[in-house]
């Protein structure tokens, strides 16, 4: 009786963990077909004030900008 029980929680646990190795993903993956920097067509509306689709070094400094603003070490200030 005790074999079966077992068995059978064996085949079960050995079910269920095999279950999740068929997970599909949600489709969410991004396509890399065109660098970020040039945007996407009639995204006038999503682009930042003063940045043109095309422009890589003003992306590049708009990031470099946006980083530097959660910089933690940037933001407070020295002590006496």
């Amino acid at each position: 009786m005790m074999t079966m029980r077992a068995t059978a929680f064996v085949l079960c646990s050995a079910s269920i963990a095999l279950s999740a190795c068929g997970e599909k993903t949600s489709g969410a993956a991004r396509k890399a077909d065109v660098p970020a920097f040039q945007g996407t067509t009639g995204a006038a509306a999503y682009a930042a004030g003063g940045w043109k689709a095309g422009d890589q070094a003003a992306w590049e400094q708009h990031l470099r900008t946006r980083m530097q603003g959660q910089n933690e070490y940037a933001r407070v200030p020295s002590q006496p």
